[in-house]
């Protein structure tokens, strides 16, 4: 496989201009370049290009991906961390749609009444009963409001934020650093301190245990396969448990 720029351009939906921005800052060399000077890709550029659009949509910035693209994994473990992440968007949208049905047939049949799943799918609520299981119902109360406070933008900020730090576990997991090694503590501070931003946390709670909430948390990023995919699977879930537990033993 040999595509020109306008080809790739045409077959992605993207520009040639934007193609070679990705090339000038290192993110997306061409296989070859012609003698007409027009870049031209492989299959494995290709490859890397869907990377790239996959997680552009995730919300990440250049520099947040190009950190996730000089893990060492190789592609095609890469690309199942992502087919996680988009099943996960396929079973939200997949609730979206739904509701909007709904919202249509009992529009038709002239009933104004609100459903209970008529904004299912939109945030955060799926996981009512599992955090109220979990933290009790005044942390899901507490946190619930918060978000719902936030404008459209503001969710958007948090959402990119929270990316930029599950991409920075990715990276310094796959760098071979130990757990409890000082780029690893860092990171754990700086995740704890993400924690406590969100209100009805424990570690937002002033005498919570929050000791026992990093463990415990540690523990669910590795059982739950939906926690596990923001860290790029298991292992890197694993490596994020091992971190925050060094982080608790020695700082708490």
């Amino acid at each position: 496989m040999d595509l020109s720029i306008q080809q790739v351009a045409t077959l992605t939906g993207t520009t040639s201009r934007t193609l070679r921005h990705y090339d000038t800052i290192g993110l997306l060399p061409p296989s070859r370049i012609a003698g007409n000077g027009y870049r031209h890709y492989d299959h494995a550029a290709l490859v890397r290009l869907q990377r790239i659009l996959l997680l552009r949509e995730l919300g990440l910035g250049l520099p947040a991906i190009a950190r996730v693209l000089e893990r060492r994994s190789s592609p095609e473990e890469a690309l199942r961390a992502h087919i996680g992440w988009l099943r996960a968007e396929q079973e939200r949208l997949g609730r979206q749609i739904a509701a909007v049905e709904r919202t249509i047939e009992t529009t038709l049949a002239g009933d104004s009444a609100m459903t209970e799943n008529m904004f299912d799918g939109f945030d955060h609520t799926q996981y009512k009963e599992e955090v109220e299981q979990r933290w009790g119902k005044e942390a899901y109360a507490s946190s619930d409001a918060w978000w719902r406070g936030k404008d459209a933008a503001g969710r958007a900020d948090w959402q990119k934020a929270v990316a930029i730090l599950n991409t920075d576990w990715i990276t310094v997991a796959d760098s071979g650093a130990s757990p409890d090694s000082p780029t690893a503590m860092e990171l754990a501070a700086r995740h704890v301190q993400w924690l406590a931003s969100i209100p009805g946390t424990p570690a937002s709670a002033a005498g919570g245990d929050l000791k026992g909430y990093l463990t415990g948390l540690g523990e669910m990023y590795v059982a739950d396969p939906r926690f596990a995919a923001n860290y790029g699977g298991i292992a890197g879930a694993t490596f994020v448990r091992d971190a925050l537990a060094a982080y608790a033993a020695r700082e708490l």
